[in-house]
């Protein structure tokens, strides 16, 4: 155990782990060769980056807010 903000300090790690797993293997209960179920587990890191809103980054998808940030920060 760390301090909050450290390196060792994982709770962000354990939070992207547990939304992975709760959406990807709602309802599933296997995958009928490797290959699908790594596309499944591509199809939603795909949305995960592009589609689906984050409270902390503003109700922005991360692609969104890394464009606004790299548009202010040129200006």
């Amino acid at each position: 155990m760390s301090a909050i903000g450290s390196s060792a300090d994982n709770a962000l790690g354990e939070s992207f782990n547990a939304a992975f797993k709760c959406e990807t293997f709602q309802g599933r209960m296997s995958w009928t060769n490797e290959h699908e179920a790594r596309l499944d587990a591509f199809r939603w890191l795909n949305r995960y980056k592009t589609r689906r809103r984050h409270s902390r980054l503003g109700q922005r998808s991360p692609i969104a807010y890394e464009t606004t940030s790299e548009a202010t920060s040129a200006a």
